[in-house]
């Protein structure tokens, strides 16, 4: 079984230029997990390029070989690390989990 842990953020600033440079750094910071959380599969993170108004920021996705796999990434210090990060500039979190 694969596990696919698909996350996309709306952030809270309403500068635009402020919420791109927070979105890039998320990015940045989740994708600098490859190689650092043993758990995580494969993981690709991204800014959102076209229709800002509309859509969401950023989004994630990462694969795991289980649902104990996830919840391990989830408390792993780099990734709660991230996700103090996260927290700082995100209003809004929607998140699926389902398997490939």
């Amino acid at each position: 079984m694969t596990l696919r842990h698909v996350v996309t953020w709306k952030l809270a600033s309403e500068d635009a230029a402020e919420r791109a440079a927070q979105a890039a750094e998320v990015a940045r910071r989740l994708n600098a997990l490859h190689g650092v959380v043993p758990q995580l599969r494969s993981i690709s993170a991204g800014v959102n390029s076209i229709y800002p108004d509309v859509n969401w920021d950023v989004t994630l996705v990462a694969d795991f070989d289980s649902v104990e796999a996830l919840e391990q990434y989830a408390v792993h210090p780099a990734h709660e690390e991230v996700a103090v990060y996260i927290g700082s500039v995100v209003a809004s979190r929607v998140a699926v989990d389902f398997e490939v």
